[in-house]
């Protein structure tokens, strides 16, 4: 079993999902744009998160965005976190900025595409009331007992802020997000067999030593998606 210390291995990109009131404003002409303003997430609001260790209370605080968005950070809105953008900060047509609530976005959308409609009628309908982001921690603290994480500064670039159906189940995302497959590139050539062959080992119920370190991390994740 990974030691409980590994809750603050990088953990590569990750989403958080919020109930949240988004506005829509439309253009003067039916035929114009229209204007979506909410916020992607809060900031000194705990909520609980859960991973292979357990449960634990989460918190992004605030200014975790600053140094980011004076990046200049490449983002897009998409729906669900998936489909052609709706709107992207490097063409100006969505805005982030932070505030004592949290992230603010506000996006200047094209009603003439079928995606947009759709998006926009189920918002105005109540239809849809989540944004979700998704982001890199960059700088986070523990509390010593590891019951509470603080994110302190995260990074947008080339991440997005979407309007999704229901946010991820919290369990789900955080094993996700833990199996953070550009490390498991990085893996060295025995490690990654040793890997391999302890997940075959376990489809076809033979016991097989369980690794330690970081692969044993890998292996435990790799085991919850399984599950």
């Amino acid at each position: 079993m990974p030691d409980i210390t590994d809750r603050a291995r990088p953990a590569g990109i990750e989403r958080r999902a919020w109930r949240v009131d988004l506005e829509v404003r439309a253009a003067p002409t039916d035929d114009g744009p229209a204007t979506v303003e909410g916020y992607a997430s809060v900031v000194d609001a705990p909520f609980r998160m859960w991973d292979w260790a357990g449960d634990y209370d989460e918190v992004v605080r605030r200014g975790a965005f600053g140094k980011t968005l004076a990046e200049n950070p490449d983002v897009q809105l998409l729906l669900n976190h998936g489909g052609l953008a709706m709107a992207y900060t490097r063409a100006g047509t969505l805005r982030l900025s932070e505030d004592s609530t949290g992230l603010h976005m506000a996006a200047t959308v094209n009603p003439a595409r079928g995606d947009v409609r759709d998006m926009l009628a189920a918002l105005q309908d109540g239809d849809v009331d989540e944004m979700s982001f998704a982001f890199r921690v960059t700088r986070q603290q523990w509390s010593p007992d590891w019951s509470q994480r603080d994110i302190l500064e995260v990074d947008l670039h080339r991440g997005d802020v979407s309007v999704v159906n229901f946010g991820a189940n919290p369990a789900t995302s955080v094993s996700l997000r833990g199996l953070d497959l550009p490390a498991l590139d990085r893996l060295a050539e025995d490690d990654a067999r040793a890997l391999y062959e302890r997940l075959g080992a376990r489809l076809t119920a033979a016991p097989a030593p369980a690794p330690s370190g970081p692969l044993g991390l890998y292996l435990a994740q790799a085991e919850a998606l399984a599950l």
